[in-house]
């Protein structure tokens, strides 16, 4: 099979599996949903704190959105583990890179577009009600959050799906992740500031803020952010090409 008909047949699971879809389209809706709750309950009251950031908090609900990016990333992959689907799934791409290059090109191209939608929406939606400390695209680091937005989701559901090839197990993953960006995340960044910059969402979310501080730039944690990916995607290269399906 060749490799556009590899990624044609990733995205036919994609699209069939409900649980998978309803993961991508969890991105926008939670994120947004939540960015509008947050701006209209605390964004005014917040408004005379002096590290206020009126930018970040219109980004407020992609720490949950992310959750869902994951969840997206996670079941994508688990579902070849079903049932004996990775043996047909390898009947049908012998090459296992090209087989697992259209994965993530399934995962990744959808995550990215997501991604960008929900930045945008969040955005707006959340400036909206933000009354007199409102923002708009015109402002510093406007459209690099917006993008930044939009990448940081599509790197998260690329970590997920990596670390899903390596352990098979989505309830694995999807255990190790959320309590690790919900929990260990903010003691590390509380107990140890220097260390917890590196984190995958510490570093991300950079781009989301005004003037990030830390020690590393917006599109610098970004790249961090990328490294983890990577760093998944590469491991589960290495368990599906290691060991039989």
């Amino acid at each position: 099979m060749s490799t556009t008909a590899a990624l044609h047949s990733e995205w036919i699971k994609i699209r069939a599996t409900r649980s998978v879809l309803g993961s991508l389209l969890a991105v926008l809706g939670v994120t947004v949903g939540l960015t509008v709750v947050a701006c209209a309950a605390f964004g005014e009251a917040e408004s005379d704190n002096a590290d206020f950031d009126p930018l970040f908090t219109v980004f407020y609900g992609l720490n949950f959105g992310q959750i869902a990016a994951l969840a997206y990333g996670t079941t994508a992959v688990s579902g070849e583990y079903h049932g004996g689907a990775i043996r047909v799934s390898l009947a049908a791409v012998p090459r296992r890179r090209v087989f697992y290059a259209a994965k993530l090109l399934a995962v990744g191209g959808p995550a990215l577009a997501v991604g960008l939608v929900t930045g945008l929406a969040g955005f707006l939606a959340g400036g909206a009600f933000l009354g007199g400390t409102r923002v708009g695209l015109g402002d510093p680091g406007a459209v690099r959050a917006v993008v930044g937005s939009g990448i940081y989701l599509a790197l998260m559901a690329l970590l997920a799906a990596g670390l899903t090839m390596l352990l098979r197990s989505g309830v694995a993953v999807l255990s190790l992740l959320i309590p690790f960006l919900l929990i260990v995340s903010f003691v590390v960044g509380d107990l140890a500031t220097g260390a917890a910059r590196f984190l995958p969402d510490r570093a991300g979310q950079l781009v989301l803020h005004t003037s990030p501080d830390g020690g590393l730039d917006p599109w610098a944690g970004l790249a961090v952010t990328a490294c983890w990916a990577a760093a998944a995607v590469l491991a589960g290269w290495w368990r599906l090409e290691r060991d039989d399906a």
